[in-house]
């Protein structure tokens, strides 16, 4: 089966099965998984911040990445389509008394900065108490600018505001730029990546930051149920991806690339944009109704998740090979 439906499905290779097999482990909550601590250590170091810590998931690396940062009270500004705060189940606001402040989000996964002055708040027991900015990158396979990035993080450090990074794809973002992952977190306090989207481990994210803040998200993390034991065969698995998958990540690239080329062609499909590993497209109202479209691409071999408008991801398990027999199988599917 090609699934396309997010680079979340990837699955452990061989050689990352025999790493985590391999594993010397230890209680992490007692801190003496050893690998646990390497794959932090290696992280940190990566991404150029003084310490980092291994989580379960995305959702709870950015969720302690907020309660680090903010008290009951306290709000963050945030992209109004962020994941961060539009997918990751309102944990701020439920479980951290946290609240966001969206804010509408330009196409290329920027936030106009004058547009996020006027949502900080005045120093007055009416309002929340504005502390931070969370920004995403990638934003929808998109690349946020080094220059809006520096000019963001300018602002909101004149602002008096800590600065966040969801950054589960960093490391493509790296990759399509030419920009080390150091330079990409440079001037955040914290950053999440994962290890589970593109790099195709099977589980895991880390977060990175200052010691203060890794400390804080440690406690965080323990208190949200994340705290593992003989974790180091899941870091194992991280440690492989991160020494072995982060420059293939320009095949996943190359092949969103071709795949757009090919379905450009189709008539009744609008490719409407291609960035690093993603694809969007637009099924027009005259082809075939949207479950099936889907249906039909099922019976070829290929899993998408229906709608008229889709996103489908190029990942670690799908190859050259596959992107062309996608393209045939997408016209076959549209032809009546």
């Amino acid at each position: 089966m090609i699934d396309l439906r997010s680079d979340t499905v990837t699955r452990p290779t061989d050689a990352m099965r025999a790493a985590m097999a391999a594993a010397p482990v230890g209680d992490d909550v007692f801190g003496d998984d050893p690998t646990v601590r390497q794959l932090e250590e290696h992280t940190a170091a990566l991404l150029g911040l003084d310490a980092a810590v291994f989580v379960p998931s995305g959702t709870q690396s950015n969720l302690c990445a907020l309660l680090s940062h903010c008290e009951r009270g306290d709000e963050y500004l945030v992209g109004q389509t962020a994941h961060t705060y539009k997918y990751e189940g309102g944990g701020a606001a439920v479980l951290g008394s946290i609240q966001p402040q969206p804010v509408e989000m330009n196409a290329d996964g920027s936030i106009d900065l004058d547009l996020l002055a006027s949502y900080v708040k005045a120093d007055d027991p009416h309002f929340a108490r504005t502390r931070l900015l969370a920004l995403e990158n990638t934003k929808d396979g998109q690349v946020l600018d080094d220059a809006y990035v520096k000019r963001a993080q300018e602002w909101a450090r004149a602002t008096g505001l800590s600065l966040h990074l969801d950054g589960a794809r960093l490391w493509n973002a790296a990759v399509a730029s030419g920009v080390a992952p150091a330079d990409i977190a440079a001037g955040f306090d914290t950053v999440s990546v994962c290890l589970s989207k593109g790099l195709g481990a099977p589980v895991g994210s880390v977060l990175a930051g200052s010691e203060e803040h890794i400390a804080d998200a440690r406690r965080w993390r323990k208190m949200l149920g994340g705290g593992m034991r003989q974790a180091g065969v899941l870091a194992a698995a991280g440690l492989h991806a991160l020494e072995h998958h982060i420059d293939r990540l320009a095949d996943d690239h190359r092949h969103a690339e071709r795949l757009a080329e090919g379905l450009a062609t189709i008539d009744s499909l609008t490719v409407a944009a291609q960035n690093t590993n993603m694809v969007f497209l637009e099924l027009h109202s005259d082809a075939a109704a949207p479950d099936l479209f889907a249906g039909r691409l099922r019976e070829s071999g290929i899993t998408i998740i229906a709608g008229s408008a889709m996103r489908w991801v190029c990942h670690l398990d799908v190859t050259a090979i596959d992107v062309e027999a996608v393209i045939d199988a997408v016209a076959a599917a549209i032809t009546p």
